[in-house]
């Protein structure tokens, strides 16, 4: 959950009243904002947020803002409109497209800021990089002396030796390439882009660099102080909306300290992809029937009631009938997806505590399921036969499943932005992660015999997200004498206990030696696999002992057994 460093008298300042010096008391005021006090001096006060998905109220600006509302300081939808164009354009260049495609830009005029201001903002715009921005992967926040700016500006590339400049904290020029080198930042975050011939860059139409994006802001016009007064704000990163979206949070937090909003114009060279216009402070608006609120919170409660329970949550109302509202959506709440979301806002103004208790109306017995007894049966068989039961990562990679199997690729799930090249997908069989599972046991005195029941993923096209898990049971002997009749007996074994019959088809498998491997036939179904495991694969997995195993779908064996 996000913790958050505020300074006292600048979120005092904000919301217009003192907080309280208690405790228990401070809590139950941040209770509107799923927060509670995780430290408190006379300076500061550590606040712990139990609700990650509200960016906006990660900085001290968007949390005096929810807290106005809730405390009656100020109810109803705050609205922030762009006062005019600030000349802005901003020009990218095409070959960011695989690098770093997007960019926003705002600029606020007349900002009243302090020390302790500066403070915040630098706080809110870390934690904006760290959780949703990944760590600057996704999306990360440049603030610049507007002032010192000469537009037009251009995002574009450079090489790593080809453009040096003054770095934030720095008093020497450095190349891009030295500044991953020497610079703090650029250790932590040069990995986003070093692996790219060029790299971005941020400059005016003086050829003067604005910053290093992801990596760091020029030490000139990347720093702002307690004389600016008019700021820039860009945010660049690989998500469109998740750039509009910080860029949206970071600029309402500066028109708070008393800033004017204006525009700037993004050219973009992508085809299918049009100029725009940022940021967007366009009110959404969402439909909200009073039965549904009703049915939700479990309280009779009317239009005329839920109305200013919406603004004291910071909502706007657009229209309304008894059985109907029209509520406004704030520009900053990127959090609202869906109808619950306001509803649970509306309880939360209401104040959980005030809802009476209720006993559910349906009396239920809770018990074991049968899917769980019966998976629960087979590991006991199988500890029974001597096996240790394993437990491996749902998530591998192509390398694992098919090269080291002796097997071509075939479809898998994959993952979109991957974190470690050995966790890139989701597996779509068992036997892969007990192979590996002995790769880094070696040194353990064999026989070894080990089993996992676990789930596997795969493509499904009939089901809602296009997947299927399937959950499976495997096993492997790993021993001098490992063979074929060793893992039959074993299998014969598992299913004349589970009452199962079943029959083997001779079949050919890459990752087993031919002529010792078959199908597991479920009636006329294939539910697994059987063999001695070919010494290509044992070679792979740096593997001496021979090895037999088998892999069979749990799914289909609890079919077979009871029809469903």
């Amino acid at each position: 959950m996000p913790t958050v460093e505020l300074n006292r008298e600048d979120l005092e300042s904000l919301l217009g009243m003192h907080l309280p010096e208690d405790v228990e008391e401070l809590n139950e005021i941040l209770a509107y904002v799923k927060g509670e006090v995780k430290g408190l001096d006379y300076e500061e006060i550590r606040i712990e947020l139990k609700d990650s998905n509200r960016a906006d109220i990660w900085s001290v600006e968007g949390l005096a803002r929810a807290l106005r509302g809730f405390l009656g300081l100020e109810e109803g939808l705050k609205e922030y409109r762009v006062a005019g164009s600030s000349g802005v354009e901003v020009y990218v260049n095409p070959r960011l497209k695989d690098i770093r495609p997007y960019i926003g830009c705002a600029v606020v005029k007349d900002v009243k800021l302090t020390d302790a201001a500066i403070r915040q903002i630098m706080r809110f715009q870390d934690k904006m990089d760290q959780t949703y921005g990944r760590n600057r992967r996704r999306t990360s926040i440049g603030l610049y002396e507007f002032d010192l700016v000469k537009p037009p500006l251009h995002f574009t590339v450079a090489k790593p030796k080809e453009i040096s400049f003054v770095p934030l904290e720095f008093d020497e020029e450095l190349t891009l390439e030295e500044i991953l080198e020497k610079h703090p930042k650029g250790r932590d975050y040069g990995h986003i882009v070093r692996q790219f011939p060029v790299w971005p860059i941020f400059m005016d139409s003086e050829n003067h660099v604005l910053s290093f994006p992801p990596i760091i802001n020029s030490n000139d016009l990347g720093r702002i102080t307690e004389k600016t007064r008019n700021v820039l704000i860009e945010v660049t990163g690989t998500s469109y909306e998740t750039v509009l979206d910080t860029l949206i949070n970071v600029t309402v937090a500066l028109a708070d300290r008393g800033g004017a909003i204006y525009s700037a114009e993004i050219h973009y060279p992508y085809l299918g992809m049009a100029d725009d216009v940022t940021p967007n402070l366009d009110v959404d608006t969402i439909i909200l029937d009073v039965s549904y609120v009703q049915r939700f919170i479990g309280l009779k409660l009317k239009a005329s009631e839920i109305i200013p329970l919406l603004e004291k949550a910071r909502y706007g109302i657009a229209e309304s009938s008894e059985t109907r509202i029209v509520v406004q959506v704030p520009c900053y709440r990127v959090d609202v997806l869906h109808p619950i979301d306001v509803v649970e806002d509306i309880a939360i103004a209401y104040d959980y505590n005030r809802i009476p208790d209720e006993w559910p109306q349906l009396a239920t017995v809770g018990k074991i399921s049968d899917e769980t007894i019966f998976r629960d049966y087979i590991r006991e068989i199988m500890v029974g036969l001597g096996f240790q039961e394993v437990l491996t990562y749902i998530m591998s990679n192509p390398e694992t499943l098919f090269a080291k199997m002796n097997l071509k690729p075939s479809r898998v799930v994959e993952l979109a932005n991957p974190k470690i090249t050995s966790m890139t997908c989701l597996r779509n069989w068992l036997l892969p992660s007990l192979m590996e599972l002995l790769s880094h046991n070696v040194h353990v005195d064999y026989p070894q015999r080990i089993f996992e029941v676990g789930y596997c993923v795969v493509h499904d096209e009939k089901r809602e997200n296009k997947t299927r898990d399937i959950e499976k049971l495997a096993c492997v002997n790993i021993h001098s004498n490992a063979n074929f009749t060793e893992a039959k007996a074993q299998l014969d074994a598992l299913l004349s206990n589970l009452g199962v019959k079943y029959d083997l088809e001779e079949t050919r498998h890459e990752s087993f030696i031919e002529g010792r491997a078959g199908k597991i036939m479920l009636g006329k179904k294939e539910a697994g696999i059987i063999g001695e495991i070919h010494p290509q694969v044992l070679q792979n997995w740096e593997l001496e002992n021979p090895a037999s195993a088998f892999e069979i779908s749990i799914d289909q064996l609890r079919q077979h057994k009871y029809g469903r």
